[in-house]
């Protein structure tokens, strides 16, 4: 699906849920950035603040495209800031925060992803905006939080410092193992801001009953926490899992003849669907597979021969085709290759191709909306912006500023 186009063009009719909730975002990296697009996906109209002459950091990420002025623009910041305008603004300086100040209270959102404190720094914390704008819903994402006075409260937080804190680096390795950094890409990003979004649209909601506004405060180490949800759960029941010690059933990945595929069978049905289908009825007679905890530890000796002799033959979505028409559970492992071409994705819109502005015949794919709605279209989508790329239509629009006014916030580098 190209960013221009629309999924779902019957429901136009019915607009889109957040149309008319707007959102002031002083953002950088991937944590608040793709809550706030996921907010605009939903008809929020968003203001990205960054600096006037570099941008945020996430435009210095790697690999990156050209803009029309020669401008490196990084995956990290193409990824997550469609359907955004750019107001380049330098709040170091004190004109910067006051057209800040002036600017917020004609949103409902204002929402800041920087470490606890640098927003007090600028003048402009939950206290200094809520002092101009009551009702605002101020939303913030850091490592660790900013309403204790925890012993990380000043640490550096990418997403995987939350990630490695949380315990999940632990599952597949042993404890003497070297951890996997980022198994699952920027985990503590997307799920910080997964929870921010939830946390500003519940907080819009309490404003719809109260007409108050309040203070939404998200660290990453608490959403790593509750996604990595097993490891203190289990150890919690007597089960530390670890690359060496996993929970007792069959979830592990085999080889069929391109490539690998993974089966998950826990329950005593299934695995009796699996041991017919692959044609090893003898395993419902085997003592040693009587339990789940069987079926594990003969998972190298048993399991794993049987299946892979059986999907030798089989393509790995072949395998699963057929694991799935006699319910179990089971999901080829793609690589990106496969996702450019995979039908169901393409179907639900789920690649967005972003032509590049660099002269590379080559369309950047970025990820779809994953909430699909029956009266929700899907786009159409706007473009990342280049840095400042809105400056003057905003400050024109929103505080009526005019040329000579642009002008001398040009010269004095408030803006640019």
């Amino acid at each position: 699906m190209k960013l221009g186009e629309v999924g779902n063009a019957d429901a136009a009719k019915y607009g889109k849920p957040l149309d008319g909730v707007r959102v002031l975002a002083v953002e950088q990296m991937q944590a608040l950035p793709f809550a706030t697009q996921q907010l605009a996906r939903l008809g929020a109209e968003v203001v990205k603040v960054e600096h006037p002459i570099d941008g945020e950091p996430g435009r210095g990420s790697l690999p990156a495209m050209l803009d029309p002025q020669g401008r490196p623009v990084g995956c990290t910041f193409l990824r997550n800031n469609l359907n955004k305008r750019s107001l380049g603004l330098d709040l170091k300086t004190a004109r910067g925060r006051d057209i800040f100040l002036e600017l917020a209270p004609k949103f409902d959102v204002v929402a800041e992803n920087f470490k606890p404190g640098a927003m007090a720094k600028f003048g402009l914390s939950y206290g200094d905006i809520a002092a101009v704008h009551p009702s605002v819903i101020y939303a913030s994402v850091s490592g660790f939080g900013n309403n204790v006075e925890s012993e990380y409260r000043q640490w550096p937080a990418f997403a995987p410092v939350a990630e490695s804190m949380s315990g999940l680096y632990t599952l597949p390795t042993g404890p003497d193992d070297p951890p996997i950094v980022s198994p699952a890409g920027a985990l503590g990003d997307t799920g910080a801001a997964v929870f921010a979004v939830i946390g500003i649209l519940a907080a819009l909601r309490q404003r719809d009953r109260t007409g108050e506004g309040q203070h939404v405060d998200i660290a990453m180490y608490d959403c790593m926490i509750a996604f990595a949800d097993m490891v203190p759960n289990y150890w919690s029941m007597g089960l530390e899992v670890t690359g060496d010690t996993k929970p007792p059933l069959i979830s592990q990945g085999f080889r069929a003849r391109d490539g690998w595929f993974i089966v998950h069978v826990g329950r005593m049905h299934q695995f009796e669907r699996l041991a017919s289908h692959i044609g090893r009825p003898e395993w419902l007679e085997d003592d040693r597979l009587s339990s789940a905890q069987g079926w594990y530890d003969q998972l190298e000796e048993v399991i794993r021969p049987g299946i892979e002799t059986w999907a030798a033959t089989l393509t790995k979505k072949e395998a699963c085709h057929q694991l799935a028409a006699v319910g179990v559970a089971a999901g080829p492992v793609y690589r990106a290759a496969d996702l450019a071409e995979d039908q169901h994705i393409a179907d639900r819109n789920m690649l967005l191709e972003l032509e590049r502005s660099d002269g590379i015949d080559r369309p950047i794919l970025i990820p779809g909306n994953p909430v699909k709605m029956e009266k929700l279209t899907d786009g159409p989508h706007t473009r990342p912006p280049w840095v400042g790329e809105q400056t003057e239509e905003v400050l024109r629009a929103e505080l009526g500023l005019g040329d000579d006014d642009l002008a001398a916030l040009r010269s004095d580098g408030v803006i640019t």
